[in-house]
């Protein structure tokens, strides 16, 4: 699989370049990355299959749309599998981790009254990536990373129509979320970290189902 062409895809997905509901044609494509139909389709099958679009023939890739239903199911597995990953991760935190969640609550810091939804995603996604390496199983990267890509998207359109204060208490739950996680570590209370994680998931989830049922009408 063309990796190059995958991860550009995959982001203009996920930060809503491509919006929901978009067709995209396969053929324009393949003229835009200079490559034949066979390996676009290869990365097209990639993304068909992490459930980011769907090959509808002789019309074009429709582009998924943002579902409640369909996301909160997602939640629900990635709720028990965050526990798992937090769980096996404290188990194998090093110092190095540590001093890295002093320095993204540092950068959270940075994010309060600068609304910037590129920067704040890249954040929780460096959160979620320590958490992978520390727990240091591929599989469970895999399948989390799958998972995030279907939830991401709402939460990153929510942060595109938060105003200033509801910014500030996304900002805000983050470092929270970073402060107890660090705590219980330092605490040696390894046990609780899984469940530290699938709690801030759980809250996550509550905000964007709240968020998006009062913009459902745009959707």
């Amino acid at each position: 699989m063309n990796q190059d062409i995958y991860n550009k895809l995959r982001d203009r997905i996920i930060y809503l370049e491509y919006e929901p509901g978009r067709i995209l044609k396969e053929q324009e494509l393949a003229k835009e990355f200079g490559v034949s139909r066979t390996p676009l389709r290869t990365v097209l099958f990639r993304l068909e299959w992490e459930h980011l679009v769907k090959i509808l023939p002789r019309t074009g890739i429709l582009v998924m749309e943002l579902e409640l239903n369909t996301i909160t199911n997602v939640f629900e597995a990635r709720l028990e599998l965050e526990a798992v990953i937090g769980s096996m991760a404290a188990e194998r935190f090093t110092k190095l981790h540590c001093n890295r969640l002093d320095e993204l609550i540092i950068e959270c810091d940075r994010q309060f009254d600068h609304k910037n939804p590129r920067s704040l995603a890249d954040l929780d996604m460096g959160i979620k990536q320590l958490f992978h390496e520390a727990a240091g199983n591929p599989f469970l990267t895999e399948m989390s990373n799958r998972l995030y890509s279907l939830t991401f998207r709402l939460w990153y359109f929510n942060m595109l129509k938060m105003h200033n204060k509801e910014w500030n208490i996304e900002v805000m739950s983050i470092k929270e979320e970073l402060l107890s996680l660090l705590e219980l570590l330092k605490a040696d209370m390894l046990p609780k970290v899984g469940e530290a994680r699938k709690k801030h998931l759980l809250k996550h989830l509550k905000r964007i189902r709240s968020k998006f049922l009062g913009l459902s009408d745009i959707l």
